[in-house]
């Protein structure tokens, strides 16, 4: 047919074949510079592939590895934890009086988050509690759910503002039942006792001594709360209660402290001294009937309160003991088989010790002869140094140590110190003659009470301690250790006899009584400069009564007194004693 353009026949028959979707798809699909998508794909779903290991290996790490962190963050975030104090164990005196117990209180904390007005909750709690209002709003306005707003508040305060708080409508503030310390006889034996913190730990004295046995297990408090840090109603909560103190027991009795801290500190302004001490003791047992030093604190006086007034001097401090030590130079020449009560002596007014020369505080200015019974009777320095040339270096170095000096007491008290005490290795030309009277050694009083009461006791040495029991059971002390001989401790015994009924010690006497003592006046060493201070000196002295059977010892000294142990010390030591015989019940001499 003219006019009309014929189709060109397929190799088919005629018929041109259509293509497959996968093949037109694939011409639909190939880009303009002929890449093919088809690759694209693959890199696509690789990709994915990838993106989703990623995340598996996040889910592992979050679920696996910080998991526990995650969990304690989010419990922190829903829980409050709030301690519960366990009650302390009471301190009672050797008669059964309370010295230290434990006084319901209140702890008043908040939720900041909930305080809508906290410069109104500021000042009701400063009115009612105490304080400034800026201390609660530091705590008012704090980023968290909980925070103390005063601890150990007393309830009946407490109870007066949670009444205002709920009528001025202050929301949030929360109160918890507490206990505090509370010391029934005030500041006597403040220093014994110590204090306790406000999180009930021990910080001073027996508190912290025996903290671990009165302060028992706190136990806690934790409560569900909302993202709020608000308590859910019914939530979930957990209750570990506490485990209670156990009691204690002192030997001390209170009213012979109290007797021993008003003598001291009357005698410290009576002698122009700068600080005074006072230990009483049983030396048949080692208990520690009273201790005490100034200055003593007024807890009702802040500034009283100082470093110094809450440290136990006669533990703490040591200080060259003087003339009281003769009684000791005296027991090892006789233990030695040196030196007898009648042992006579040729006496110089002056005697060489190393470079110096030593003489005698009546300032004798003649030769005289002298048993060692006389040489006690006046104090007399220059005897002492012969008698422990008598005595020899080695000896008395053993002596000494056999005594306990330079060494600790065991005391439980904390602080306890040493003392200096020259070792035999180290001795020089001096050591043996000076020490022989108290000087060139520093001891402290508690080492010195130790001392002399192991001759009161008879030549064996207890450990001074102020626990007689605990939780109900008595403390076993140990028996003790025998220093010198019965035979040695009498005789020494029967010398101090003298000095208190006709030598330095008579001012040291108690109607009544059979006292055996000692007085000792030693120069103080100054700290600063080394040496001694001009004018300044140790006015002490030590006994025992009754002498045959003693129940009671008593060491006393005046710290920067100018005066001699006899004009000073000794007054102060008899009515020490005296009170103490007489609230111990001490029989009197027959």
């Amino acid at each position: 047919m003219a006019g009309r353009r014929g189709r060109t026949p397929s190799r088919t028959g005629g018929r041109r074949r259509a293509s497959s979707y996968d093949e037109e798809e694939r011409r639909r699909l190939r880009g303009p510079n002929g890449a093919d998508v088809e690759r694209r794909g693959g890199c696509i779903l690789r990709l994915l592939l990838a993106g989703l290991a990623v995340v598996a290996l996040r889910l592992v790490w979050l679920q696996v590895i910080e998991a526990p962190a995650l969990r304690d963050r989010a419990d922190a975030m829903q829980a409050n934890t709030i301690a519960l104090p366990a009650k302390r164990g009471t301190i009672y005196d050797r008669n059964g009086n309370v010295l230290a117990t434990n006084v319901d209180c209140t702890t008043v904390y908040c939720n900041p988050t909930e305080v809508e007005d906290p410069h109104e909750a500021a000042r009701i709690l400063a009115e009612g509690l105490g304080g400034e209002e800026e201390d609660y709003l530091a705590a008012l306005d704090q980023e968290a759910t909980f925070a103390y707003l005063y601890r150990q508040a007393d309830e009946e305060d407490a109870d007066a503002v949670a009444e205002e708080l709920a009528e001025a409508g202050v929301e949030g503030i929360y109160y918890l039942e507490d206990t505090k310390r509370e010391y029934p006889y005030g500041d006597v034996a403040n220093q014994v006792l110590g204090r306790v913190g406000v999180d009930g730990e021990g910080l001073t004295g027996i508190e912290y001594q025996y903290d671990d046995v009165l302060g028992g297990t706190d136990g806690e408090l934790v409560m569900e709360t909302g993202a709020d840090g608000t308590p859910v109603a019914g939530g979930v909560s957990e209750h570990h209660p506490a485990e209670d103190g156990q009691d204690i027991v002192l030997s001390i009795d209170v009213n012979v402290q109290a007797s021993a801290e008003r003598t001291i500190a009357e005698a410290v302004g009576t002698y122009s001294a700068d600080s005074g001490s006072v230990v009483v003791t049983d030396p048949q047992t080692g208990e520690i009937l009273a201790i005490c030093s100034t200055p003593l604190a007024d807890f009702s006086d802040p500034e009283t309160v100082t470093d110094e007034s809450l440290q136990l001097k006669p533990v703490s401090h040591a200080y060259e003991p003087g003339s009281t030590i003769k009684p000791v130079t005296l027991a090892i020449g006789i233990e030695e088989g040196v030196l007898t009560p009648e042992t006579t002596y040729t006496v110089p007014p002056e005697v060489r010790v190393g470079d110096d020369m030593v003489g005698d505080d009546d300032e004798r200015d003649w030769t005289m002869d002298m048993t060692v019974r006389e040489i006690m009777r006046r104090s007399s320095n220059t005897g002492a140094v012969l008698m422990a040339e008598s005595i020899g270096a080695d000896d008395f170095a053993a002596g000494l140590a056999g005594f306990g000096f330079g060494e600790p007491t065991g005391v439980d008290y904390p602080g306890e110190t040493v003392g200096i005490v020259t070792p035999r290795d180290e001795y020089t030309g001096a050591s043996l003659g000076v020490m022989s009277f108290g000087q060139g050694i520093s001891v402290p009083a508690v080492q010195m009470a130790s001392a002399i009461g192991t001759i009161a006791n008879g030549g064996v040495r207890v450990t001074p301690h102020l626990v007689v029991s605990q939780g109900g059971e008595e403390l076993d002390w140990g028996e003790g250790e025998r220093v010198v001989s019965e035979e040695t401790a009498a005789t020494v015994t029967d010398v101090l006899r003298g000095v208190v009924a006709e030598g330095t010690g008579t001012a040291g006497q108690v109607a009544g009584y059979d006292v055996a003592g000692k007085t000792g006046t030693a120069e103080m060493a100054d700290e600063q400069g080394g040496g001694y201070v001009e004018g300044e000196m140790l006015a002490s002295m030590i006994g025992y009564a009754n002498a045959d059977d003693p129940e009671v010892l008593v060491y006393v000294g005046l710290n920067g007194t100018h005066l001699l142990a006899a004009d000073s010390a000794a007054a102060v030591f008899s009515i020490i004693m005296g009170d103490a015989c007489e609230l111990l019940g001490v029989p009197a001499a027959s």
